[in-house]
């Protein structure tokens, strides 16, 4: 038995059910929300906070490094390369424009690739160092990427050789940036369902009806899939795959000299500062197969290759103690493009970010919101 005043503000029949509260989400269900003010908009999250990979990310405002980009050259041309590099540096533009970047906790401390002497990838980045940067600067600017080799040894790094460093990279608070958003979302009137974990979506040719694991059902006109590497369970028909990505934070480390974000070994592993301490992650390649997963644990293959870069690489003869260890989920495929369409009649999917959620979650979000019918 509901009261009137429950039905008319949060039991009524939405227009637009968005699934997943993360930044592609809350960011779909604001810019339909805008378009069509007098639309009830609800985003339906399974916990009671979002806790998805917007949740679990390491907090890398990036486009890419010099070795990730030529492997996309290489891979799939110089006009998909740059078409990714522009979408992603556009999407940290209005994403730092429409939140701010105190509320999210940017820092311009610059973003880094490193390689150990002798490497192959060194030398591969070299030889194609200045075309790259010719390529890229149309978008970017002059010289986006610098040589920083003097940087090696005042940020304590220990058998890396050379350095390079852009000025348009750096690091984010994640729960800043998700708590901002929420809160920017709430104030323009969307409704968010917490606790309401999505079991099932059944479409028809004018309605959509959700069935939530609660046996409680909501019936939409349009339904926006947004739950990344968790798809599969609700469209299996996909081409997506999870991807877990483990991190660890040490605690603070007096005198720590490192500062901004890191990339090594290709992008594989990522690390930063913060809060005085060190954030790691990566080392997914040590286990491809077995990172294809949902569940959000770590493994010890994993934190130990993460210890040892920290040993070895990051804080060479300094004691450390790790505060906290946790995974989040990410979703790759075939493609290293993002799945945003009308997959069925009432149903749009926005997924498949490729890791890359924080720098183009608010770009495919706006193209998913256009997707929406009135």
């Amino acid at each position: 038995m509901h009261s009137i005043w429950e039905i008319r503000q949060f039991h009524r029949t939405p227009d637009v059910v968005v699934i997943g509260a993360g930044i592609v989400g809350l960011f779909t269900a604001l810019f339909h929300k805008r378009r069509f003010p007098h639309h009830h908009v609800v985003v339906v999250e399974r916990g009671p906070f979002p806790s998805g990979a917007s949740m679990k990310n390491a907090g890398f405002a990036c486009f890419g490094s010099p070795s990730e980009l030529l492997e996309d050259e290489d891979h799939e041309g110089t006009d998909a390369m740059l078409a990714r590099v522009e979408a992603r540096w556009n999407g940290l533009r209005e994403l730092r424009t429409e939140l701010g970047d105190v509320a999210i906790g940017y820092e311009p401390t610059g973003g880094h690739e490193i390689y150990p002497e002798h490497s192959p990838l060194y030398t591969c980045v070299a030889e194609r160092f200045d075309a790259l940067n010719a390529t890229l600067s149309p978008i970017l600017g002059p010289e986006p990427f610098k040589w920083a080799n003097d940087a090696i040894a005042s940020n304590g790094l220990q058998g890396i050789g050379h350095m390079v460093r852009t000025d348009l990279e750096g690091p984010i608070d994640t729960g800043k940036l998700m708590s901002r958003l929420l809160q920017k979302v709430l104030s323009e009137g969307v409704l968010i369902r917490s606790n309401s974990n999505v079991v099932r979506i059944e479409d028809g040719p004018e309605q959509v009806v959700i069935l939530l694991a609660d046996g409680t059902t909501l019936t939409t006109a349009w339904a926006v899939v947004c739950t990344n590497g968790y798809t599969t369970d609700l469209l299996p028909e996909l081409p997506v795959v999870p991807a877990r990505g483990q991190v660890l934070l040490t605690a603070p480390i007096d005198g720590l000299k490192l500062r901004g974000t890191f990339h090594y070994d290709a992008g594989f592993y990522y690390f930063r500062d913060f809060a005085g301490g060190v954030l790691v992650g990566g080392g997914r390649n040590l286990d491809i197969v077995g990172e294809r997963t949902m569940l959000e644990q770590t493994t010890p293959v994993i934190q130990n290759a993460l210890e040892e870069l920290l040993r070895t690489v990051i804080l060479p003869d300094r004691n450390f103690t790790v505060a906290q260890r946790w995974s989040g989920i990410m979703c790759v495929g075939p493609s290293r493009a993002p799945i945003v369409e009308r997959h069925r009649e009432r149903v749009v999917t926005a997924v498949r970010l490729g890791g890359m959620g924080v720098a183009i979650g608010i770009r495919v979000a706006r193209q998913a919101a256009a997707l929406i019918g009135e």
